[in-house]
C-alpha cells in the first residue's frame, strides 16, 4: 500500500465514523423533540401506546401506525442532517446518511408488515441484563418507556443522555440511606428530596431529627438482616454508613474498622441484590456504596484504609455478576464528624454524586485530588480484569 494515501484514509474513516454518531445524536434530537415539541408528541406518543411492560405489542395495527408515524419521520430527519452535514463539510459523512438509510428502509418495512420482528431494543420478554453504559440495550430503553419517559433518550448510544443528565432519573423513586444522620447521608437526602425521590434514612442514631417526609428507620449492627423485607420496596439503595478511628491500632479498633467499613457494608449489599427477584428490578433498583478515595490514596488512619480497600476490592469483585447496577462513590475529604477537617462541603459533595449519577457515571469520583482521577480508574480496571481473568462466577446468583 502506498503510505502516502493511509492518512486520507484514515481521515475519511474517522468523518465516517462521526457521520453515523452525527446521525445518532440527531435521531435522540427528535426523539427529545417528540417528547416536548406539539406537533410530534401525538406520534411520539403512538410509540409508546404500542408496548405493553414486558414489550410484546399492544396491537399489530397500532404498532405500525407508530412506525410509520414516528419511525419513519425519525430516520428521515437523520438522512436529512447526515446528508445535509456531508454536503456542507465533508462527504465522507455520507456513511452517516448510507447508516440511516438502513432504518428508513426497516422501519418503512415494519410500517407495511413486511416483517414482524421489532427492533433490539423493543424484542419481547423478560430483561436479561442490567442497563449499559455505553451502548442502549433493552434495559436501558425498557426505563424510558416504563420508569420515566423525560429520560433515557438514547436510541443506540448514551452519549446525549450522558450531557442532559438525563441517564438515571430520580423522580418517585424510593432511595434508602445508611449514615442517614451523618454530614453526607443529611446533605444527601436534601439534595434527593429536591430531585422528586421517597426518602428512607436508615440509621443508628435513634435521636438525630430527620426533616418531615422521611422515613427513618433503624438497624444495628450485625442485624442488618432484619430489614431485609423492607429492601424488597427500595429502588435505590446508598450505602454510606462508615467509621474512623484514626490513628488507633488496638485489636478493638481493627475489630471495629472492618465490622463497620467492611462486613457491615457487605451484608447490606447482599441482602439488597438478593431483592432483584423480577425482570424489571434489573432495569430500576441499584446500589451505590460509599468506599472513599482511600482505596487508592493515603488516609493517614491506616484502618480506615486497609477496611475500605477491603470493601472496595470485594465490590468490584461482586459486581462483574451483579443482577443490577452497582455504583461507586469515590469520595474525597469533606467536613464531617469522621473527618472535621475535611475540605468539601458536603452539600457540594451530594450535588456531584446525583449529578454524575444522573450521566450514568458507575464509579463517582467527587474528590480534590487529581492524581484519583488517573489512579482510580486504572486500578479499578486492572483489579476488574484480575478478578474476571483469576475467578469464575457462582452458578447461584440471585434472579
Amino acid at each position: 500500500m502506498n503510505l502516502t494515501i493511509l492518512p486520507a484514509l484514515l481521515g475519511h474513516g474517522l468523518y465516517g465514523v462521526l457521520g453515523v454518531l452525527l446521525a445518532e445524536v440527531a435521531r435522540d434530537c427528535y426523539h427529545l423533540a417528540g417528547h416536548y415539541w406539539s406537533p410530534l408528541i401525538p406520534w411520539h406518543n403512538l410509540h409508546h401506546k404500542a408496548y405493553r411492560p414486558d414489550l410484546t405489542k399492544t396491537s399489530e395495527a397500532l404498532y405500525r401506525r407508530a412506525e410509520l408515524l414516528n419511525d419513519v419521520p425519525e430516520a428521515v430527519f437523520m438522512v436529512a442532517v447526515t446528508a445535509l452535514a456531508g454536503w456542507l463539510l465533508n462527504p465522507s459523512l455520507w456513511l452517516g446518511t448510507a447508516y440511516a438509510v438502513g432504518f428508513l428502509l426497516t422501519s418503512l418495512g415494519r410500517s407495511q408488515g413486511l416483517w414482524a420482528d421489532t427492533d433490539l431494543t423493543h424484542l419481547p420478554g423478560d430483561l436479561g441484563e442490567p442497563p449499559s453504559r455505553w451502548i442502549v440495550n433493552r434495559t436501558y430503553h425498557w426505563r424510558h418507556h416504563f420508569d420515566r419517559t423525560t429520560a433515557y433518550f438514547g436510541g443506540t448510544f448514551t452519549v446525549v443522555d450522558q450531557v442532559l443528565g438525563t441517564a438515571l432519573s430520580f423522580k418517585n423513586k424510593t432511595i434508602a440511606i445508611t449514615g442517614a444522620s451523618g454530614a453526607l447521608g443529611t446533605a444527601l437526602l436534601a439534595e434527593l428530596s429536591q430531585k422528586g425521590a421517597k426518602l428512607i434514612a436508615l440509621t443508628t442514631n435513634p435521636d438525630h431529627s430527620f426533616p418531615d417526609g422521611v422515613e427513618v428507620v433503624c438497624w444495628q449492627l450485625e442485624r442488618e438482616a432484619q430489614l431485609s423485607q423492607l429492601l424488597q420496596r427500595v429502588d435505590i439503595l446508598i450505602l454510606n454508613h462508615g467509621v474512623n478511628v484514626h490513628q488507633d491500632r488496638s485489636a478493638e479498633a481493627i475489630a471495629l474498622s472492618y465490622a463497620v467499613n467492611t462486613w457491615s457494608v457487605w451484608r447490606w449489599l447482599e441482602l439488597f441484590l438478593h431483592t432483584v427477584s423480577e425482570s424489571k428490578h434489573r432495569a430500576l433498583k441499584e446500589v451505590w456504596i460509599n468506599t472513599s478515595e482511600a482505596e487508592v490514596s493515603p488516609a493517614f488512619s491506616p484502618l480506615y484504609e486497609l477496611s475500605k480497600r477491603a470493601i472496595g476490592d470485594l465490590i468490584t469483585l461482586r459486581r462483574l455478576d451483579a443482577p443490577c447496577v452497582v455504583r461507586k462513590l469515590i469520595l474525597g475529604p469533606f467536613r464531617s464528624k469522621l473527618n472535621p477537617i475535611g475540605i468539601m462541603s458536603p452539600r457540594f459533595v451530594a450535588w456531584a454524586i446525583t449529578a454524575l449519577a444522573q450521566r450514568d457515571c458507575r464509579n463517582i469520583i467527587v474528590t480534590i485530588n487529581p492524581l484519583t482521577y488517573v489512579l482510580f480508574p486504572i486500578s479499578e480496571l486492572m483489579r476488574s480484569l484480575y478478578f474476571r481473568l483469576c475467578s469464575r462466577a457462582n452458578s447461584t446468583q440471585p434472579n
